[in-house]
């Protein structure tokens, strides 16, 4: 079974990144939205970031306008809004599908790996967070409501 390891995703800043470059990490992938009720959830996922960052923690953070049109600005725009609203420092990538046809390669393994709710792979909606461990391993998805504070009991046990 492949890891996320076995994929790459573009960093905000144009560059295409194997996820390999993240290997022996644990992460939180988080698909997210500058204009969504969750997007305070950006303050907690980089104060996990902070906390966990020197212990080899990452957010990866994945821009997606399929909720609402809640994303809809550009890669600039949206690096500015996170920078600038939320200070945030951990990775950002270009924004992407995380449903349908067109839904990154990436987040078709995320889905098909650990299931939501009732069996469905469907991400229902932004900050859908996805907790992978330094083997390249999904080990648990959480839905929008779980907020970042309340994951880093989980974070804390992968380190």
């Amino acid at each position: 079974m492949p890891s996320i390891f076995d994929y790459s995703a573009t960093l905000s800043n144009g560059i295409d990144t194997p996820l390999s470059d993240y290997k022996g990490q644990v992460l939180l992938v988080v698909n997210t939205a500058s204009r969504c009720g969750f997007t305070p959830q950006y303050e907690g996922l980089e104060k996990l970031y902070n906390e966990y960052k020197d212990s080899g923690f990452s957010v990866l953070a994945f821009p997606c306008n399929q909720f609402g049109a809640q994303e809809p600005g550009s890669t600039a725009d949206i690096v500015d809004f996170c920078t600038t609203r939320f200070q945030t420092t951990f990775p950002l990538f270009e924004k992407i599908d995380v449903n349908g046809d067109n839904a990154h390669p990436l987040y078709k393994h995320l889905k098909s790996t650990v299931k939501g709710i009732m069996g469905t792979e469907r991400i229902k909606w932004n900050f859908t967070k996805f907790l992978i461990n330094r083997e390249g391993e999904v080990v648990a998805r959480y839905g929008s409501q779980k907020k970042p504070a309340d994951i880093a009991k989980d974070i804390s046990s992968l380190l």
